[in-house]
């Protein structure tokens, strides 16, 4: 997923609840939603990160080697000038991006 491409604000946002909630019914599970979807987010993020920092990994614990890198630097500012997860997932259900299912509704439908 390319992070830079999504139209989330940079800055916080404050929502409307009751407006964001329309399509399930419920606050609480709106909210239950969007953690769900920026735990994945920050988890395929944080996956993303360690894979590119892992080329710049020293395993030899010498103090003496340890040094600047420049690229390792832009990579590590790359990521904390991003959105963070919770305003990505926010526009993703905003923008009806998010596919979510409730098996406990799922399961009162088929009786």
């Amino acid at each position: 997923m390319d992070y830079k491409k999504t139209n989330a604000p940079l800055n916080t946002v404050t929502r409307d609840m009751i407006e964001l909630s329309k399509d399930t019914g419920n606050v609480y599970e709106t909210v239950c939603i969007i953690a769900k979807r920026s735990n994945q987010i920050a988890g395929e993020m944080k996956r993303d990160l360690e894979k590119k920092l892992d080329d710049f990994a020293s395993y030899s614990d010498n103090l003496e080697e340890i040094s600047e890198n420049r690229e390792q630097i832009e990579i590590s500012r790359y990521y904390e000038r991003l959105p963070k997860p919770t305003l990505i997932a926010t526009q993703e259900y905003i923008e009806n991006k998010t596919h979510y299912r409730n098996p406990a509704k799922e399961k009162n439908n088929i009786d």
